[in-house]
């Protein structure tokens, strides 16, 4: 399967501004740890997915006007 390398890339939060930044850092720390933890199959891909669109969003809301 082994998906979760494309995944991977919407986590890098480095070159986001400091406030971005923070809130990002936990979801891609949570994101490597169910990577590095969990076994490669279809609900790992869900797990990381679903983290991905809470990051998203919490970014969203940082960034809402």
């Amino acid at each position: 399967m082994n998906k979760s390398p494309h995944i991977m890339q919407f986590f890098v939060y480095q070159h986001l501004r400091p406030d971005l930044h923070a809130v990002s850092k936990p979801f891609a720390d949570l994101a490597r740890h169910i990577e590095s933890t969990v076994p490669d199959n279809p609900e790992r891909e869900v797990a990381l997915r679903k983290i991905l669109e809470a990051k998203d969003a919490a970014v969203r809301a940082v960034i809402a006007k």
